[in-house]
């Protein structure tokens, strides 16, 4: 039917008849199909906009999407996890130490928390930081320090430690000492934040900055190692924590300890 169609048009035009016909059909049907082309098009980009800044399920496939991908961070985690903290660890969160790249951005959430003190320690190089960062530093709430030797922090400075990403990139060498470190100035607990295992970042920025990639270690591995270093897991804080994420909508990206201070 098509082919007839058109065909009959065409005779019509070369008849003289209606000498504009045939030319003003022919360009309709050139133009109607890439009008449909521009519109899909369009359709197309909406949807992909929508999908990656809306609401709902898209949202959740565009974060997933970033995990599997690798772009993920546990120390991002942590500022998403600081209310259910909270329920956890109660007047814990009183006296807080981040420590752990990007520490600025935590105490800066933490300090928005009523009753919540909060000090940083950066791992790494703050040279190409912000002027709110380095406000913070200057100010004594975040310091640039080794995490490989001792803090300079007396016995139960803070009530509570929380370190993300750090240990990841540190051999079981510095773990050995760091991680005991890290439950020497704590009074209620360490809540460690680590990689899950699968998950890796940009090999150059990795490198750039932290020397070398990241170490993605399993469960177990982390549970043979806190024997190993005498470290027990904080069972009532733990239990809360679970808790609260099952009641909640916030599902962690990476794993999360707890563990006892050192006394």
């Amino acid at each position: 039917m098509a082919r007839r169609q058109a065909g009959s048009t065409r005779r019509v035009g070369e008849g003289g008849s209606f000498p504009f016909a045939g030319g003003a059909s022919h360009s309709k049907s050139r133009s109607s199909p890439l009008l449909s082309i521009c519109l899909v098009l369009l359709g197309a980009c909406l949807l992909i906009w929508y999908a990656y800044s809306g609401p709902g399920i898209f949202k959740s496939v565009k974060e997933a999407s970033k995990v599997s991908a690798g772009d993920y961070s546990c120390t991002s985690q942590v500022q998403r996890a600081v209310s259910l903290l909270k329920k956890a660890y109660g007047d814990g969160m009183r006296k807080v130490l981040h420590v752990g790249p990007e520490t600025c951005s935590v105490v800066s959430t933490l300090l928005k928390e009523d009753d919540t003190e909060a000090w940083g320690v950066e791992p790494y190089d703050i040279e190409d930081a912000d002027s709110h960062c380095k406000s913070l530093v200057s100010k004594g709430l975040v310091r640039v320090a080794d995490i490989k030797f001792p803090l300079p922090y007396r016995a139960k400075s803070f009530s509570l430690v929380i370190v993300s990403d750090a240990l990841d990139y540190l051999s079981p060498k510095y773990l050995n000492k760091t991680l005991p470190e890290l439950a020497r100035v704590a009074s209620d607990g360490v809540v460690l934040f680590a990689g899950l295992p699968g998950q890796q970042k940009a090999k150059v920025a990795e490198l750039s900055k932290f020397g070398r990639p990241a170490k993605m270690r399993s469960a177990s591995w982390w549970n043979r190692f806190f024997v190993q270093t005498s470290l027990e897991e904080n069972e009532g804080p733990s239990k809360k924590f679970e808790q609260a994420v099952s009641k909640g909508s916030y599902k962690p990206a990476c794993q999360v300890f707890h563990l006892k201070p050192l006394h």
